[in-house]
């Protein structure tokens, strides 16, 4: 009957925890994507969006994208895309159902080691609701977090098996803290090693696979041992018999752990420092790295308790003398006592150390990135923090009259205290503007947040307010080449083609290895005029960019329009190896085709981009124009190309000389002569308002042919120009 009321009880409490997280985290299936590294991780990433494939799968175990490797976190994005497409909502939800299994497992862990259930469900609560996690699991890029959190936990439950598994068999396990059965040494046990020994290496190696930041769960393990495990001869376990293992058996036993670390490390070191994310001595001195890491600790306790004014991105600050060393004294105080009381309270000390070892590896002694701290790097660390808290207070160190019901409903409060600061953080997620604007509201100096939020308006097609922002964060940072190329992307949408040119310079003087400025400047040449400085630059980007699937498909463009249909076509070529299902890819591959006399081949392609956007007009006129201009022998279809034609003209509200130059064409091969003579003057009065001398030449040629009552039968391919309306290439990070 206990058994049966403690299965309840803890079943409630799960339920509990899962309808409070579905609650608070309801809203983020209605956010869409941000400009803050999700095009990193989803929406221009070709190998995520196609999905799981044997190419993506390879892609993610050998690339070293976003400065980490963590195929198993390009797989999680790459799987949501073969189930949802981009939508965006399924890929926040998914992160939600990950918090939830992350929470009852943690509840569950902590139960199991603890025999507390209710302290324990209170450090599950407050994990599951604090402001703090919001930017963990509402941001999509993110996933790395609650992935990687998934196995961390996974680890320690499967250690906690392992650890129990050792018992001698006719050891009976008790939830008894006061029992003292010693339990034999580590090395008394000549049995093949546990399967959950093992089961513990492959969580703890897929947790590294995920997010690199779970390297210190070796130096948790030892701290567990401790308490409330109670193997080392120090503290009695708080279930189960007592054991004294001695200390150099217990690292032996974790130097698998270690060893899968420091690989990771060195991965991980390598990555960073190829990528470029890793910042000089000479641009952060070791001395403002060793302040911002004192200062960041006290920091994340303090959000920890009283979570305000958090945002997205927190900006790199020279912290006074005066607050460093009072935060070390703090941070020096703290560690003193929770050693001096460790034997009385060992919870004080694990949960401590848990927190700040497990902060370690982001605190920024190793500066990767812009940002100061993060809230996402409060994930793991907290639930240390949160031990302390659940363990002392019921227990003793404070409170320790207080009656018992009295305890519970003050932890129930605050759990749920969380919850409304926690609902109105998860609402800055919404969206771009909404993130950044927000962010500029609660900090100072937010170089990021202006730039970002900058980005956002200029998607928006507000290019004058994303001007300003741009130029604040310039200000603020005038050595950021990713913000002097978005300030140029926002100058040349407004026409402004020489200032942009002179931002996209600037930033590859800071950055010449920077391939997305490349690839805008390019952009910006060609539309002066100049093909030649264009083509140069696109074929930087895509050498400094192997997989610029955009850089590629414009440089095939800017060829095709040089007169070199032949290299066009291998630009092509491995922008649809990137991104097969590229539309404006496959129509400038046509066209390139169309001009070297493949027809038959061009068709395809036309044919293949109508099948990937319906209406698309380009690859709708490209295709009107081969079917009518081809002998029907040849493969000509005057019937078709009139229909595809008319459709073009009405998607373009026939003002477009060019698509109504393909539908007199199309009129013509049909036989319809009247119709054709009618529609090309159209075209002609069109290209005459327009000054486009050749292409009037071109169609009064075309009209001669058809008052004589002859179809036109030479291949002509209007060649696109470059997709200046394509999204450019930024940097925000």
């Amino acid at each position: 009957m206990i058994l049966t009321s403690e299965r309840q009880r803890n079943i409630l409490i799960c339920l509990g925890l899962a309808l409070a997280i579905a609650v608070v985290y309801s809203p983020v299936v209605r956010f869409g994507f941000i400009n803050y590294d999700d095009p990193t991780y989803v929406t221009d990433n070709a190998f995520v969006k196609a999905g799981l494939t044997f190419k993506g799968f390879v892609w993610a175990f050998t690339n070293t994208s976003a400065y980490n490797w963590h195929p198993l976190t390009w797989l999680s994005h790459m799987l949501d895309c073969q189930l949802f497409g981009l939508n965006a909502g399924a890929h926040h939800l998914v992160n939600v159902i990950f918090h939830v299994a992350n929470t009852l497992l943690l509840f569950s862990v902590l139960r199991r080691m603890t025999r507390a259930p209710w302290r324990s469900a209170f450090v599950a609560a407050v994990f599951a609701l604090h402001p703090l996690h919001v930017e963990s699991v509402a941001w999509v890029a993110e996933r790395k977090d609650v992935l990687s959190a998934l196995f961390w936990v996974l680890t320690i439950w499967a250690y906690v098996r392992y650890v129990e598994n050792l018992k001698p068999q006719n050891s009976k396990l008790k939830a008894s803290p006061q029992t003292r059965s010693p339990l034999p040494p580590l090395s008394a046990f000549r049995s093949p090693p546990s399967l959950f020994y093992f089961l513990a290496l492959l969580f703890f190696s897929l947790g590294l696979m995920a997010k690199p930041m779970v390297v210190t769960l070796p130096f948790v393990l030892l701290l567990l041992d401790y308490w409330p495990l109670g193997r080392t001869p120090w503290v009695k376990p708080l279930v189960g018999d007592e054991a004294r293992t001695p200390l150099g058996e217990l690292l032996q036993e974790k130097l698998p752990f270690l060893a899968l670390t420091a690989l990771s490390c060195v991965v991980t070191f390598r990555a960073q420092s190829v990528g470029g994310a890793v910042e000089s001595l000479e641009r952060l001195p070791v001395g403002d790295r060793l302040s911002n890491a004192v200062v960041s600790y006290v920091r994340y306790l303090g959000k920890l308790l009283w979570p305000s004014r958090l945002t997205a991105f927190y900006p790199y600050e020279k912290w006074p003398f005066e607050i460093v060393m009072g935060t070390g004294v703090i941070l020096l105080g703290v560690s003193v006592w929770v050693i001096l009381r460790a034997r009385r309270e060992p919870q004080l000390f694990v949960g401590w150390f848990w927190f700040v070892g497990t902060l370690m590896p982001v605190i920024g002694l190793l500066q990767v990135g812009a940002q100061s701290m993060a809230d996402r790097y409060t994930y793991l660390p907290s639930i240390g923090f949160l031990i302390m808290l659940a363990w002392s207070v019921p227990s003793g160190t404070i409170g320790q009259r207080l009656p018992k019901p009295v305890v519970a409903s003050v932890g129930v409060a605050l759990a749920g205290l969380c919850a409304i600061p926690c609902w109105f953080q998860v609402g800055y997620w919404k969206g771009s503007e909404t993130l950044f604007r927000h962010a500029l509201e609660v900090t100072r100096g937010n170089w990021m947040a202006h730039n970002n939020l900058a980005l956002a308006l200029w998607q928006a097609r507000k290019p004058q307010e994303a001007v300003e922002h741009f130029e604040a964060a310039l200000r603020l940072r005038p050595d950021s080449a990713e913000a002097h190329n978005n300030l140029g992307n926002a100058l040349r949408q407004i026409g402004k083609l020489q200032e942009a040119i002179g931002c996209f310079d600037k930033a590859l003087q800071i950055k010449p290895d920077y391939a997305e400025a490349h690839y805008n400047v390019g952009l910006a040449l060609f539309a002066l005029g100049q093909k030649q400085e264009a083509v140069r630059h696109l074929e930087k980007a895509v050498r400094l960019k192997p997989d610029f699937a955009e850089a590629y498909r414009n440089l095939g463009t800017v060829l095709l329009l040089t007169g070199n249909a032949k290299d066009a076509i291998q630009s092509y070529r491995q922008a649809l190896r990137l991104r097969p299902d590229d539309a404006e890819t496959h129509s400038g591959m046509g066209t390139a085709l169309n001009q070297l006399g493949r027809t038959q081949d061009a068709i395809r392609h036309y044919e293949e981009a109508l099948r990937i956007r319906p209406d698309y007009a380009e690859a709708q006129n490209n295709l009107a124009w081969a079917l009518a201009t081809l002998a029907p022998q040849e493969g000509g279809n005057p019937v078709r190309a009139v229909a595809l034609a008319e459709q073009t003209c009405k998607i373009t509200g026939n003002r477009a000389a060019t698509c109504l130059d393909t539908l007199a064409a199309a009129y013509a091969a049909a036989g319809r002569f009247n119709n054709a003579i009618v529609t090309a003057q159209k075209a002609i009065d069109l290209a005459r308002s327009g000054k486009q001398p050749q292409l009037i030449d071109e169609i009064e040629a075309r009209l001669r042919l058809y008052r004589s009552g002859q179809a036109y039968r030479q291949l002509r391919s209007p060649v696109p120009a470059p997709s200046a309306d394509l999204t450019p290439q930024t940097t925000t990070r």
